[in-house]
């Protein structure tokens, strides 16, 4: 399996500031939508992950601007497995413009696993080694 995946989506009107320009916090958002479909591409359906007691929580995020996407442009977002550890994955992104490439920002965030009290716990199994696959 590759490391990565990517989607594509359009920049809708709401997510933009009166002069048509994404606005910051939606880039997470993106990231967000990224590494859920990254995790849905390998089987690792986040649903059912948190249907049996797992939640995967940002412990940290970072992200940096490059330039501005606007509305109506189609962005790539490319999320890429960096690492998974007992209680932990990590995922960098790149989002750009589908089209020339630009590209729009680089981030990364760290999700924790944590139980429905919120204490942290290890993650499943099943979930942990089909992650580490990818990264064989």
């Amino acid at each position: 399996m590759s490391t990565t995946h990517a989607i594509e989506l359009r920049v809708r009107y709401p997510e933009t500031d009166q002069m048509g320009v994404v606005y910051h916090a939606n880039y997470l958002v993106w990231c967000d939508m990224g590494r859920t479909e990254y995790l849905r591409a390998r089987g690792a359906d986040y649903a059912a992950l948190e249907a049996s007691g797992t939640l995967l929580a940002v412990a940290d995020a970072a992200i940096r601007y490059h330039a501005s996407a606007r509305f109506d442009d189609v962005v790539r977002v490319v999320t890429t497995l960096r690492e998974v550890r007992s209680r932990m994955i990590t995922f960098d992104y790149v989002i750009t413009h589908a089209e020339s490439g630009t590209r729009f920002v680089t981030a990364s965030t760290t999700l924790v696993s944590m139980d429905r009290a919120g204490r942290p716990t290890k993650l499943p199994v099943e979930t942990r080694e089909l992650l580490e696959r990818d990264l064989a």
